[in-house]
């Protein structure tokens, strides 16, 4: 799911397999004969990130969490015979109040700055067997993808391949002519989001295979979404 060679500022990854359920729970917004686009409005689910101890407490830190390789409880400090009535010094606060700092800096956090975009991709090894033939295609979403984001309404967006290229149109396993396929159908697709197209699909009946459309399946323009005629960035 990182295969791509373009970054967009505007644009992140969708990495929680929560929020791609999340995106793949609503109704296929739009479809094409390989491809099918899912929208879901909103911010990816928090990550919880590992402890951002200060250098001068990483190693209090790591003990008093981690402990040993016996798995016994660490040593923080060695014992001293001398008596003494005189205040014990220390240099940075308590190994209690660095454990406390630890703790708190696993907290969840919400997605960095300014992006209000993500992108995940799924491409299922049974419509693309050959792992270059996935890499290509990947690259191919995530280029179209990031021409587009500047127009794309914000949310978490999911591009899954849904049938396989025919083998017979396009034998080998990454060749110009299978690129420029996909592009070319993912760039078509891409452009009906920006204009905020959405198609109107019937619930399938049981056992009917995803790649058949159903009757009277047809565009339908979504409220308040960008003007008609809008395309994707060269």
């Amino acid at each position: 799911m990182t295969a791509g060679d373009l970054e967009s500022p505007l644009l992140g990854r969708i990495v929680r397999p929560a929020d791609y359920v999340r995106v793949l729970a609503t109704p296929m917004r739009l479809r094409s004969p390989h491809f099918a686009v899912h929208h879901l409005a909103g911010r990816p689910l928090p990550l919880r990130r590992p402890p951002a101890c200060a250098t001068a407490g990483t190693e209090a830190c790591s003990a008093t969490i981690v402990g040993d390789e016996h798995g016994h409880a660490p040593v923080t400090a060695s014992l001293s015979t001398e008596l003494s009535t005189a205040p014990a010094e220390t240099s940075g606060g308590r190994v209690d109040d660095t454990h406390g700092q630890c703790l708190e800096a696993m907290v969840e956090t919400l997605p960095a700055g300014g992006v209000v975009r993500w992108l995940g991709l799924v491409v299922p090894k049974r419509h693309a067997r050959r792992a270059v033939t996935r890499t290509l295609v990947k690259r191919q979403i995530r280029n179209v993808v990031a021409a587009c984001a500047p127009q794309l309404e914000p949310g978490l967006w999911v591009v899954r391949q849904r049938n396989p290229f025919d083998v017979k149109q396009y034998p080998s396993a990454a060749s110009d002519a299978l690129k420029q396929a996909a592009r070319a159908e993912l760039r078509a697709l891409l452009e009906r989001a920006v204009r905020g197209e959405r198609d109107r699909v019937k619930p399938r009946a049981p056992g009917a295979a995803d790649g058949k459309p159903g009757k009277g399946s047809k565009p339908k323009a979504a409220p308040g979404g960008p003007a008609q005629g809008s395309s994707c960035a060269a």
